[in-house]
């Protein structure tokens, strides 16, 4: 059994909880402690001592901001790659361990392939977890997409897909222009109609969740994120979920 669910998702922190019947990590923590304690008890009122370990996808400060705090807080282990850890502020873990982004790893039988992406950062990365049937995809901040990226991706039972941002509103929105070309660029994020070009190049025979994530709340609107993911996937509106900065989204299986 492979379960998932999300803290909170968006520029203001970000926080992933992926399950096996073995472990449980954590991917990324753009919260305080005290926040990411309060919305872990709000999801299913267990506490960060579940956690057995932190997976980092990279440096940026909502992604990041609260894993140093809590790796010493609860003497959690962090993964992350070496760039990512030399553009860390905050980088006093309990302990760390390097992972090559191109290498598969495993904690406690949660088998975990990380994947390069293209984004604004030192050594960048995504990944797919697998408890050895079912297979779940995360990809967020991504500038575009790569074949590899597309390989790697195939065959998911369920996808956490970044929609960033709705390309008009982006322009015509308040951010300062430089801003905006590094949202926009080859490494900045995914727009609604990227997610949904990318998606159409899957397989998606297997799929069971598709999760839009990472969704601006200045630059996109959350209709817009679904309906450029439904009609990719040729599916109802109701089928979609989207997964908000306030909560996330509550516990998913496969």
């Amino acid at each position: 059994m492979l379960r998932f669910a999300s803290l909170g998702s968006g520029s203001k922190g970000n926080a992933t909880i992926i399950e096996s019947e073995k472990t449980r990590v954590l991917l990324d923590c753009g919260f305080s402690v005290v926040e990411t304690e309060k919305r872990l008890a709000q999801l299913d009122g267990s506490e960060l001592s579940s956690i057995k370990a932190i997976l980092v996808t990279h440096e940026h400060s909502d992604h990041v901001s609260g894993v140093g705090r809590l790796s010493r807080k609860y003497n959690l282990p962090v993964y992350m790659t070496f760039g990512t850890y030399q553009g860390c502020r905050d980088n006093r873990y309990t302990s760390i361990q390097y992972i090559d982004p191109n290498k598969p790893f495993e904690i406690d039988g949660l088998h975990i392939q990380p994947f390069t992406v293209p984004h604004d950062a030192r050594e960048p990365c995504q990944f797919v977890f697998s408890d050895g049937a079912a297979r779940l995809g995360i990809l967020t901040d991504t500038g575009s997409e790569t074949p590899y990226i597309i390989e790697t991706l195939q065959s998911l039972d369920a996808l956490m897909l970044e929609c960033n941002y709705d390309e008009t509103m982006l322009m015509q929105g308040s951010y300062p222009y430089k801003l905006k070309v590094r949202v926009a660029g080859n490494y900045g994020h995914l727009d609604n109609k990227q997610s949904s070009t990318l998606l159409k190049k899957l397989d998606q025979s297997k799929l069971k969740h598709l999760i839009g994530m990472h969704i601006s709340e200045k630059n996109n609107r959350m209709e817009y994120a679904n309906d450029a993911l439904c009609e990719a996937l040729g599916c109802e509106k109701e089928w979609m979920l989207l997964a908000s900065q306030s909560g996330g989204f509550g516990w998913r299986e496969i």
